[in-house]
């Protein structure tokens, strides 16, 4: 058997049935499904960042001339509106999509999620040597997404609970709908009500005084120390190629689940540019669509560009033709499963290495300080690319430069495989 028969085999025995398992797991699809919410709202609250801050010599001057010292203030009212409660919106979008998995009534378990949400939310924020009461940001920003998530999975399969075990009040038949599901939320609410004050009340007499610490301590710096490593990324990356090969949407499964912690390096980053300090993280902000998914998974705007212009085969080229324009909006789909590249013995292995290449390439540009660090501005996945590490850098050609160079390095690695395959499906077309 060869190797790549023993791959195939390991591919449609092994890792195909886990695959298919975690793709199809409820609560991953809800926390998938569920944070897309706050997208067009951070996409949105971006551009506000942007005109905060473009890099145009005298634009401050200008701006404040118009608007006066405080001009910078009031274009970001936008920011903090989104990006500063994103574990809102998250706890919102969660609960939502797994109340409508689980078959009960969404709003219900909307509000139960926000109220066990901001019951382990602590109401304290010091100011001038002051505790005042006050919802501090940290915690409905990103920071607070894990608990956001949490707190939505754990409230709403209680609820569900409730409802499949008929432990609820029923009101008469005559009484309106929206009254008598709030009735029947009423025995799940004091429930969920009890049991969030006593973990409450227990961690407040720890060192870890809240929820979100704990968190922090079990989850979001481990998550950090991988998501934000070379190696991890490496990791990842290898995931998502995987999930793609076996023809699961891997970036949609994958960077669904460590999407929290994402968001929370780019929000970090955000918040030192804001504060003009030094931007702490490599990754974050859209580094997987500026460095790893240009065309799409797999780097495949570099193979798009081969079938369309490169390509000897008829059907290669149509299909080529097809995809290029897809391809420019980092949209892969006609190639993947058009060609296709899953289960394809030519085609794998540059779609395998290629993202795993210009990732790494990416990721060690930042590090060595070639590039500068993003500073937490979200671009739409389908920002073609250059034009998406233009903005996402606010302004700086240097990222566009590398973009250029990480497609042809893709051209590159496809370009050995892509004449075999070519050769294959010309010969068969001459048969």
């Amino acid at each position: 058997m060869s190797l790549f028969d023993k791959f195939n085999v390991f591919l449609e025995e092994k890792f195909m049935p886990v695959a298919a398992k975690v793709g199809s797991q409820k609560h991953v699809q809800a926390i998938r499904d569920g944070l897309v919410l706050s997208m067009p709202l951070t996409i949105a609250g971006s551009i506000f960042l942007i005109l905060a801050f473009l890099p145009i010599s005298g634009y401050d001057e200008f701006m404040k001339g118009i608007f006066g010292d405080g001009w910078m203030g009031k274009v970001l009212y936008p920011v903090r509106g989104t990006f500063d409660i994103m574990a809102i919106f998250g706890c919102i979008g969660v609960s939502y999509r797994l109340a409508e998995k689980n078959k009960v009534d969404c709003l219900s378990s909307v509000a139960l999620a926000l109220m066990t949400f901001m019951i382990l939310t602590p109401f304290k924020v010091s100011f001038m040597n002051n505790t005042v009461e006050a919802i501090p940001l940290m915690y409905t920003g990103s920071a607070g997404l894990f608990g956001a998530i949490i707190s939505s999975i754990i409230s709403v399969e209680i609820y569900t609970w409730f409802i499949r075990k008929n432990i609820v009040i029923k009101m008469p038949e005559n009484v309106p709908a929206a009254v008598a599901k709030s009735f029947v939320a009423l025995i799940p609410t004091l429930a969920l009500m009890i049991g969030t004050l006593v973990v409450r009340l227990i961690l407040e007499n720890t060192s870890l005084q809240n929820v979100h610490e704990l968190l922090k301590v079990i989850l979001t710096t481990p998550l950090k120390t991988l998501v934000g490593s070379w190696w991890g990324l490496a990791i990842i990356i290898a995931v998502i190629q995987l999930f793609w090969i076996a023809g699961l949407h891997g970036s949609t499964i994958i960077l669904g689940m460590i999407g929290p912690v994402l968001g929370l390096l780019g929000d970090q980053n955000r918040l030192a540019y804001e504060a003009g300090a030094e931007i702490p993280n490599i990754i974050g902000g859209p580094f997987f669509d500026i460095f790893i998914s240009l065309g799409g998974g797999g780097g495949t705007f570099a193979l798009a560009f081969l079938l369309a212009f490169v390509s000897r085969s008829r059907q290669l080229k149509e299909i080529g033709k097809i995809s290029v324009g897809a391809a420019f909006f980092n949209i892969n789909e006609p190639i993947i499963f058009g060609l296709p590249i899953v289960m394809n013995p030519y085609l794998i292995i540059p779609f395998f290495i290629t993202p795993l290449v210009t990732g790494l390439i990416g990721y060690f540009s930042v590090a060595t300080g070639l590039l500068p660090k993003l500073p937490g501005i979200s671009v739409p996945w389908t920002t073609p690319p250059l034009i998406s590490g233009y903005l996402a850098s606010i302004g700086s050609f240097r990222y566009v430069i590398l973009q250029v160079i990480l497609i042809v390095i893709g051209m590159i690695i496809y370009l050995p495989f892509f004449k075999a395959f070519d050769n294959k499906i010309l010969e068969d077309e001459k048969m």
